[in-house]
C-alpha cells in the first residue's frame, strides 16, 4: 500500500478503523448517504494496513484537526504561521488548501437560517424555474414554509417545475449560488447537482398548509393529470395508514373491499396489520386472515394495485373531510 497514492476515502477508512467503533460511529452519523456508502466500501476492502501507513494517516488527521483549532483561535494567517513551524511551509500549505473548502459557506447554505417570508419575498421577483431549483436545496420543512408564502399562481408553477425537474448541471447551480450570495451575503462555490421529481414535490406538499396543498394539486391536475396522480399517491403511501386515527381507519374500511384489503395486507408491515386488525371485529379479522392464506402466493404488482386503490380511498376521504391524517393540515383541521 502506497501512502502517497491513497485516496481521501481510503485514508478516512484507515483512520476510522484506527479510532475504533465508538468514535467511528459518531463520525459516520454526520455523513450523508453518498459519503457513508463510499467510506463503508473502503472499510470493507481494507486488508492488513501496515503500521507505518496507519501512523501517517493518524498524523495527517491530527494536523488537520489542529489546523481547524488554530483557525478558530486566530484565523487562517495564525494557523499558517503555527503549522509552518510545526510541519514546514509545504506541508502547512497542503493542509490549509485541504481545509479551504470548509471555510466558506455556499449560497444555498446561507438560506437555512433565513425567515420563509423573507425568502418568499425574494422569490416573487425570480423566475419560477430558479425558485424551483432553490426549493430542492432546502429541507422539506423549509421548502413547505416558503411555498405556503408564495402567491397561489406561483405556488402551482413552482410545484409543477419541481415535479418535472431533471438533473441540473453544477454550472447552472453555481450561477444561482452567486445570485444568492450577492443578495444574502457570502462568497464561495461548490459543485452540486440536483434533481426534483414527483417525490420531491410530494414531500414538500405533505408539509404545506391544507389550502396551499389543495390549490397546487388542483392546478397540477389541470396541467398534467398523470403527474398529479403520481404526486398524490406519493404524498400518502400504504404504510402511512398508521397515521390515521381509529375513527378514520373504521371509516376507510367501509370504502374498501375485503379482497382488496386482504391482498394489500399480504406485503404490509406488522404495524399496519395491527392497526387494521385492531379496528375490525374478531370475526372480520379471522375472515381477512383466512382469505390471505387461501389466496396463497400473490404477485407483487397485484398487491401494489390493491394498496393503490386503498390509498386513493384515503385521499378521497381526506378531501371530503371524513378522515384525518396525523400531522397534516392547518389549524382549521385540529380536533379538540
Amino acid at each position: 500500500m502506497d501512502y502517497e497514492a491513497m485516496t481521501p476515502q481510503q485514508k478516512a477508512a484507515v483512520a476510522l478503523v484506527a479510532f475504533g467503533p465508538e468514535v467511528s460511529a459518531l463520525v459516520l452519523k454526520g455523513m450523508n448517504e453518498g459519503e457513508l456508502e463510499k467510506i463503508t466500501v473502503e472499510i470493507a476492502n481494507l486488508r492488513d494496513v501496515p503500521v507505518e501507513i496507519e501512523t501517517k494517516v493518524i498524523e495527517e488527521c491530527h494536523n488537520i484537526f489542529m489546523a481547524r483549532q488554530y483557525i478558530s483561535q486566530g484565523g487562517v494567517d495564525f494557523a499558517s504561521e503555527i503549522l509552518n513551524k510545526a510541519v514546514g511551509a509545504s506541508r502547512a500549505r497542503e493542509i490549509l488548501q485541504r481545509l479551504e473548502s470548509s471555510f466558506k459557506a455556499t449560497g444555498f447554505s446561507l438560506l437555512k437560517d433565513i425567515d420563509p417570508k423573507q425568502l418568499s419575498g425574494f422569490f416573487q421577483n425570480e423566475h419560477p424555474q430558479t425558485t424551483a431549483l432553490i426549493l430542492t436545496q432546502l429541507t422539506s420543512n423549509q421548502a413547505a414554509a416558503v411555498l405556503s408564502e408564495l402567491a397561489p399562481e406561483l405556488q402551482t408553477e413552482v410545484s409543477l417545475r419541481v415535479a418535472t425537474m431533471e438533473k441540473i448541471s453544477p454550472e447552472i447551480l453555481k450561477d444561482i449560488e452567486q445570485t444568492l450570495e450577492a443578495h444574502f451575503g457570502a462568497d464561495s462555490g461548490r459543485d452540486l447537482s440536483v434533481s426534483g421529481g414527483a417525490k420531491t414535490i410530494a414531500e414538500i406538499l405533505n408539509l404545506v398548509d391544507t389550502t396551499a396543498e389543495k390549490n397546487i394539486l388542483q392546478s397540477l391536475e389541470a396541467e398534467d393529470p398523470d403527474l398529479a396522480a403520481e404526486v398524490k399517491n406519493m404524498m400518502f403511501v400504504f404504510d402511512d395508514l398508521i397515521l390515521l386515527d381509529d375513527r378514520s381507519i373504521q371509516r376507510l374500511l367501509k370504502e374498501v373491499e375485503t379482497k382488496d384489503l386482504s391482498t394489500a395486507l399480504k406485503a404490509a408491515g406488522d404495524e399496519v396489520k395491527g392497526k387494521i386488525f385492531a379496528n375490525v371485529s374478531e370475526r372480520v379479522s379471522v375472515m381477512i386472515k383466512e382469505e390471505m392464506e387461501f389466496m396463497g402466493p400473490t404477485r407483487l404488482s397485484d398487491v401494489e394495485a390493491a394498496q393503490g386503490r386503498i390509498v386513493e380511498a384515503v385521499r378521497r376521504l381526506e378531501e371530503e373531510g371524513q378522515v384525518i391524517i396525523s400531522g397534516r393540515g392547518g389549524k382549521e383541521d385540529v380536533i379538540v
